[in-house]
């Protein structure tokens, strides 16, 4: 079985607003509201790839029941804690550019994080865990690290997280990160500019422990530092960016299911690009329809290299 591990999701309500001007009252032409969370994000994807999964994570108050009912119909199973407070809700603002305002997650107390703590040691060498995103308030950056201790040897983990978050877990060998660009040089504090730069910088955080770091680079696809001494790059597919929130979960579970069904790096690869793809080009998550075209009309050009 494959688990995912969303520790602080959300309620995103997205509002477009022409012309928006601080300090005035604007009125938005359209809302929305999604389910949020990087966690739920790549369950969705891996159950419309016809994996079985369960989602684990904690919610609270109105918005968190509100979150679960809107994941009702979501082909994955949902293994909830329940906590105090209440679920954040995130405002995205689209006016031209885009402005995010993420609210206060929700308040952990032991017997919460105890819960978590014994459904993890549970797993066993035939499952998967990912662990996605931010962590509440109250949780230090040794968190995801804590987890992985906590897991039998052979049980494959998956870390998408910034920061000390991600990097406190590389001892543990997961097998595969997910930075993206942008996080990778933050983590190096420099400007990766070219390919062979960002596949120095992916070495690295395989020196220090992790097997496999995808790094996914928008509409220049990805760079894939393998675990077979390789690098990899990934073309992306042609199509119009609609909305780029999801992608790189997406990719995530593109990677994690390909790797699982071939256990082959560059179909892995290939899936997840896809996938990424499929999400960045539609209004909401991709469906398997979605991912299907893609692969059907642009296949995905990867190049392997050695520096």
């Amino acid at each position: 079985m494959i688990y995912t591990l969303t520790a602080n999701p959300s309620l995103d309500y997205i509002m477009r607003v022409d012309h928006f001007e601080t300090g005035e009252t604007n009125r938005a032409r359209e809302c929305e509201l999604y389910p949020g969370g990087k966690g739920i994000n790549v369950s969705t994807i891996l159950g419309r790839l016809g994996h079985e999964n369960t989602a684990l994570g904690f919610v609270a108050g109105f918005s968190g029941q509100e979150l679960v009912r809107m994941l009702a119909d979501r082909s994955f199973e949902k293994d909830f804690t329940d906590c105090a407070g209440y679920t954040r809700i995130n405002v995205k603002l689209k006016s031209g550019k885009e402005t995010e305002i993420n609210g206060c997650g929700l308040e952990l107390n032991p017997s919460n994080v105890e819960k978590l703590e014994s459904r993890i040691r549970g797993l066993n060498g035939n499952d998967v865990l990912i662990l996605s995103g931010s962590i509440p308030a109250g949780l230090d950056s040794m968190f995801y690290r804590h987890l992985l201790d906590l897991l039998d040897e052979n049980v494959l983990s998956v870390v998408d997280a910034t920061g000390d978050l991600l990097l406190n877990t590389l001892e543990r060998h997961p097998f595969l990160i997910k930075p993206n660009q942008d996080e990778l040089e933050a983590l190096f504090d420099q400007k990766l500019e070219f390919v062979e730069d960002l596949a120095r910088a992916a070495r690295k955080l395989q020196d220090m422990g992790a097997k496999n770091v995808l790094v996914s680079r928008g509409a220049k696809g990805a760079l894939l530092a393998g675990m077979d001494g390789a690098f990899y790059t990934a073309s992306c597919p042609q199509g119009k960016l609609v909305n780029s929130v999801g992608s790189g979960d997406s990719m995530v579970a593109g990677f994690t299911a390909g790797y699982l069904e071939s256990k082959n790096l560059e179909k892995a690869l290939a899936l997840g690009i896809c996938c990424g793809s499929a999400t960045a080009f539609c209004k909401d998550l991709a469906e398997y329809a979605d991912i299907e075209r893609l692969q059907t009309q642009s296949p995905v050009e990867i190049h392997r290299f050695t520096l």
